[in-house]
């Protein structure tokens, strides 16, 4: 093994990735700012009006990307869960229980501004789509994760059952990706591809991407958030957990007196 594979694997403790992550938020947090600022300055002024759907179809530039994540997100999440699973790996597991929320916020968020787009282009708020279903079936199934693993109280057995639940769930997400080319559906095929040119103008496209990486900023801050708190709160009984609360506890104790 190499020493920077060797490096990379000591952050698998649970106490080097807890001051890793922490090291990396606010950079997160700061591309996040960044990115989805320019992002959305292009996409709302800069981006040209589309010919049929005129300034409607601005939404894209959050319902797309969001859509992308909340695929992207699930299979991450079915990746770690089954790695802790395979490996009695707690962090992989803990992981997987950081990205849930996330992945579902934006499974909400894509739906969410699916329906406005929906309502002047389609006319509808909602279609029994087969994307659109899928799609839904997809926030079901992180709202099931979500509460299968706090319906156990032993975090093994959760991280188990939790872990069946998200590899058995994966199957849905190409259903999600090939729906439009396997059924006959409303929704609109896709606009940009690996194996042809995008089908819109270079202003839409790269505020599309500006925003997908602000998600992807924005993602890595959140879940990065939530792993150390399921780590702090997994391993308090540890010397290092205590020593790392202590400063907070300290710094609102003090915070009381003045």
């Amino acid at each position: 093994m190499s020493s920077s594979s060797f490096r990379l694997f000591q952050f698998a403790a649970p106490a080097r990735f807890y001051g890793l992550a922490g090291a990396l938020i606010p950079w997160c947090w700061a591309a996040f700012a960044v990115l989805a600022a320019i992002g959305l300055w292009m996409g709302l002024f800069v981006a040209p009006t589309d010919a049929t759907q005129g300034d409607a179809y601005r939404i894209i530039f959050i319902h797309v990307p969001a859509a992308w994540m909340s695929m992207l997100l699930y299979l991450v999440m079915a990746f770690w869960a089954a790695i802790g699973w395979a490996f009695n790996a707690r962090l992989a597991s803990m992981t997987a229980r950081a990205i849930a929320p996330t992945g579902a916020m934006f499974t909400f968020l894509a739906l969410w501004t699916g329906a406005l787009w929906g309502r002047p282009t389609w006319g509808t708020w909602w279609v029994w789509d087969a994307r659109l279903t899928s799609e839904l079936i997809l926030l079901f199934l992180y709202a099931g994760f979500l509460s299968l693993v706090s319906a156990i109280d032993d975090p093994r057995r959760a991280d188990r059952a939790g872990a069946l639940l998200a590899i058995v769930g994966s199957i849905n997400v190409p259903i999600i990706y090939f729906s439009v080319k396997w059924w006959n559906t409303l929704h609109q095929g896709a606009t940009i591809s690996a194996t042809a040119a995008p089908k819109m103008a270079s202003t839409m496209l790269t505020a599309m991407l500006l925003m997908t990486l602000a998600f992807w900023a924005y993602a890595f801050a959140v879940v990065f958030t939530r792993a150390r708190a399921i780590v702090l709160e997994r391993d308090r009984h540890a010397g290092w957990a205590q020593a790392s609360a202590r400063p907070a506890r300290s710094a609102t104790a003090t915070g009381m007196q003045t």
